[in-house]
């Protein structure tokens, strides 16, 4: 993992690879952001001019590296672009902290090789050098563990993430600083996690092994985990996640991670969508859509990141963290469009599409959740391609039981700087997956599918409970170019979300 340094050192006189500053759009042209004044010196005050020449203009994304001039130690300049200069900027401060995220990791990934790299971005409070370790330490994420090795070597090999983050300006000393550097570290090394998960390749990521690597993880941090085999599964009645993996070789699991806090006072509950494969079942996807499906265990593996990044940041809340686990797969053993489940809440669901099977094993984990009355239950899931389509593939949806709750997760989202859109659960369209043999099927209407899934799952919540289903189908996989801190291929979509909600939890904001 990248490690991470706060530093009085002047920007002129830290020996590094490389040292990062940050430019904006002004009114009259490229303005250079505060902490970049002793560089600004060395070039002569000519730094805009010099970066202006060379086509840089201050937007976000940008990345431009400069050879130092005589008087800096550091070799190379990046400078990175953090968009137009805030109305609220003063000397030290103003920008918006996915503004000092973004230009982090836009910064983190050009220095992919680089052993040692110094931050020199605009620092005016504690939550900005926050912002920046985020964004550097996200955006220095690589998974090369199927590449040369694992290791760079000499015939051109991966290059390893940048070794070293220093930020200069950020107080070691000082208790507020010293504070969020260790929350940046913990909860970006659980992103990587989810994304190290994500990208895992599904002959190495069955059920058994994700459920295997959560075990080992809830021992190293104190968190407890139990495990579900199909043995167990089959007896307690969890027609939903049997009937989804019994197609498979690779039998299904459902994991409970549990962390407890002397002085909790609420409980959350999150549930995560774990298909380690999904080739659709006997609904077989069609050609030029199976590619990628190791990613549709994302929702696991946010909310899996998030309950041990709970745990290593000791927040005062009780969390509770369902893994449901299972591969999707054609073969006589599978379930075919026709049958009817009998879930773990009792009801009946008859399967029409058997690709329609995340909300299956949903179903089943989201009412043993329900079980033990927990304050408020969130489940991920990359759900319905109804969603990509209606909001993109940067920006999770948003559905609940309860509108101010709702409206709450959307905010944290925001506040983090993950995109999200709450979307409505309207009554009529629950008629749609009215069966004339079950109490429900897993299909309704095509228009508005992405909704009907989130009312199907709403018909397995317990009575009275608060709930969020989050969408992640559109975010949690990004098969473009890498931007920001967002790297190609996982991305840890909503573990952000996940924790903040839990420390808003934890410190009595939300109810």
């Amino acid at each position: 993992m990248t490690a991470l340094t706060l530093s009085t050192a002047g920007a002129a006189t830290l020996r590094a690879d490389a040292l990062v500053v940050g430019v904006a759009k002004g009114a009259k042209g490229l303005v250079v952001a505060p902490g970049a004044e002793a560089v600004d010196k060395a070039f002569d005050g000519k730094l805009a001019s010099v970066l202006e020449t060379m086509g840089a203009s201050g937007a976000e994304g940008e990345a431009t590296k400069l050879p130092s001039p005589s008087g800096l130690k550091a070799p190379v300049v990046i400078a990175v672009g953090l968009g137009p200069v805030p109305e609220n900027a003063q000397k030290s401060a103003g920008y918006a902290a996915e503004s000092l995220r973004r230009a982090a990791g836009t910064a983190a990934r050009a220095l992919a090789g680089s052993k040692k790299a110094a931050f020199a971005l605009p620092i005016g409070s504690a939550g900005d050098a926050g912002a920046i370790a985020e964004g550097a330490l996200l955006g220095a994420y690589a998974f090369t563990v199927y590449q040369g090795g694992g290791k760079a070597t000499k015939n051109g090999g991966p290059k390893q993430p940048l070794a070293e983050v220093a930020l200069l300006g950020a107080k070691p000393r000082d208790k507020a600083y010293k504070a969020v550097a260790e929350r940046a570290i913990a909860l970006t090394e659980e992103v990587n996690r989810a994304r190290d998960l994500i990208n895992t390749p599904p002959n190495d990521l069955t059920p058994e092994a994700f459920a295997a690597v959560a075990a080992a993880a809830g021992k190293e941090n104190g968190v407890k985990v139990q495990i579900l085999d199909e043995k167990a599964l089959v007896k307690g009645g969890f027609g939903g996640i049997v009937g989804v993996g019994q197609g498979s070789q690779n039998p299904p699991r459902l994991v409970k991670l549990t962390y407890t806090h002397a002085k909790a006072a609420k409980t959350l509950a999150l549930v995560g969508k774990g298909i380690t494969y999904d080739s659709g079942g006997i609904s077989l996807k069609p050609a030029g859509h199976n590619e990628t499906m190791k990613c549709d265990m994302s929702g696991a593996a946010a909310v899996f990141a998030a309950v041990i990044a709970v745990a290593r940041l000791g927040l005062p809340v009780n969390v509770t963290c369902w893994l449901a686990l299972a591969e999707n797969m054609p073969s006589g053993s599978a379930t075919r469009p026709g049958d009817v489940l009998r879930m773990y809440s009792g009801k009946t669901v008859e399967v029409l599409n058997t690709d329609a099977e995340g909300r299956l094993v949903l179903a089943d984990a989201l009412w043993k959740a329900s079980e033990e009355k927990p304050d408020a239950i969130v489940d991920v899931a990359t759900l319905t391609g109804a969603m990509v389509l209606a909001l993109g593939h940067r920006t999770f949806g948003v559905m609940a039981n309860d509108d101010a709750f709702r409206t709450a997760v959307h905010e944290i989202a925001g506040e983090v700087g993950e995109q999200s859109w709450p979307m409505p659960l309207p009554a009529e369209l629950r008629k749609g997956m009215d069966s004339p043999t079950a109490d429900i099927s897993n299909m309704g209407e095509r228009m508005g599918s992405g909704l009907v899934a989130g009312l199907f799952l709403q018909e397995f919540v317990g009575e009275g409970i608060t709930w969020a289903h989050l969408d992640i189908a559109g975010p949690a996989f990004h098969e473009s170019a890498p931007y920001g801190y967002t790297p190609k291929g996982g991305t840890g979509s909503s573990v952000r979300t996940l924790v903040r909600l839990a420390e808003r939890m934890a410190s009595g904001d939300l109810g």
